[in-house]
C-alpha cells in the first residue's frame, strides 16, 4: 500500500494572518500531502484563502458560517464522506478560548487504501505552563481528552484512526500517557524531545505540544514516522520574510498493511 502523507499545523490566528495563510497555501500547493489538518484558522474567509492557493485539495471540512468552530480545517486530496464537530465542555477558569468554541473535528476520509478516520483538535491552553497532576488546567485537559477518547471508542475496530493537532500537553506528560494507553493509540513521535512551538526569548524551552497519534484497524498495522516542517522563515507575497506560525508543522508518513 502507498504511504499516506499527513500534515498537522497550528497556523496562529494573530499577526499578518492573510499574508501568512496565502504563503502556507502556496507551500501546500507544492507539497505532496494527502491530508492537511489545521488549527487556529478561525474564520471561513481564512479557509478560503488557503483553498484558493492550494486547489489540488479538492475536499475540505470545516464548520461554521463566519467563525469556524474550534478554528479547525481539514483539507484532503481524497473524498471526505462525512464529518462532524463536537464542542468541548466549558469547564475550569473563564478564558478567551471560550469564544473559539474549541472542540473536536472527526472526519472519515476515503483513501485509496480504505477509510481513515481523522480526528483534528486543539485542546485548551495551559496558562500556568504547569502540567502536574494537580494543576487546574490539567483537569481541563483530562476532561477534553476524555471526550476525544469517547469519540474514538465510537469508531469501529475495522477502521484506522489518526488523532492530530495542537493538544497543548507535552509529549512526556502523564495526562497524554494515560490518554494514549486508554485509547490504544501510538505516538508516532514517541521519544522525540524537540519542541513543536518555536522558542522565543519569553519561552526559550517550550515543550512538544503538537502530536500525531494513530490506531491501526483490527488485523492490520499502521506504521511510519514523522518530522517537523515549516521551521524557517518564508517569503510572503510582498517580499517580506516571516515565519508561517509560532508552531512548526508536523508531517507524518503512515503505512497501512495487512
Amino acid at each position: 500500500m502507498k504511504p499516506l502523507r499527513l500534515l498537522t499545523m497550528n497556523t496562529l490566528f494573530t499577526g499578518d494572518v492573510p499574508a501568512r495563510l496565502r504563503a502556507l497555501g502556496a507551500a501546500l500547493a507544492e507539497s505532496d500531502y494527502d491530508i492537511v489538518c489545521l488549527q487556529e484558522v478561525m474564520y471561513r474567509r481564512n479557509a478560503r484563502l488557503i483553498r484558493r492557493a492550494a486547489p489540488a485539495y479538492r475536499h475540505f471540512a470545516c464548520s461554521g458560517t463566519v467563525l469556524l468552530k474550534g478554528g479547525l480545517v481539514l483539507l484532503s486530496r481524497w473524498p471526505i464522506s462525512r464529518w462532524r464537530f463536537v464542542r468541548y465542555p466549558m469547564t475550569g477558569p473563564v478564558r478567551g478560548e471560550f469564544v473559539m468554541r474549541k472542540g473536536v473535528q472527526v472526519a472519515s476520509v476515503a483513501t485509496p487504501d480504505g477509510e481513515l478516520v481523522v480526528v483534528n483538535t486543539h485542546l485548551s491552553a495551559n496558562r500556568d505552563d504547569d502540567w502536574s497532576p494537580t494543576n487546574r488546567y490539567t483537569a481541563i485537559a483530562e476532561a477534553e481528552l476524555a471526550l476525544v477518547a469517547e469519540l474514538i471508542e465510537g469508531v469501529g475496530p475495522s477502521v484506522p484512526v489518526a488523532v492530530v493537532g495542537d493538544l497543548n500537553v507535552p509529549r512526556d506528560s502523564g495526562v497524554l500517557a494515560d490518554f494514549v494507553a486508554a485509547t490504544g493509540l501510538r505516538d508516532v513521535l514517541a521519544g522525540d524531545t524537540r519542541p513543536t512551538y518555536r522558542p522565543t526569548p519569553r519561552w526559550p524551552s517550550p515543550p512538544a505540544l503538537d502530536h500525531v497519534l494513530v490506531r491501526a484497524a483490527a488485523g492490520e498495522t499502521l506504521t511510519g514516522g514523522a518530522d517537523f516542517v515549516f521551521q524557517d522563515e518564508v517569503t510572503l507575497g510582498d517580499g517580506r520574510r516571516a515565519h508561517l506560525s509560532d508552531h512548526y508543522g508536523v508531517q507524518a508518513q503512515l503505512i497501512r498493511s495487512k
